[in-house]
């Protein structure tokens, strides 16, 4: 899967802290599992539109 995420959107949100470059992957990876289980709540309730009760 692409990245999720963009990097320098997190850079900024987090400020003045420094962001070790395996943080990006772990985040990426966090939001990827996030999303795959919005589809699948999404799916078993029978909808094609993931919502943000999905999450």
């Amino acid at each position: 899967m692409a990245d999720l995420i963009v990097k320098n959107s997190v850079k900024e949100a987090l400020e003045d802290m420094n962001v070790s470059r395996d943080f990006y992957d772990a985040l990426d990876e966090e939001v990827e599992d996030l999303l795959d289980e919005a589809q699948r709540r999404a799916e078993a309730n029978d909808r094609k539109t993931v919502q943000p009760r999905d999450l």
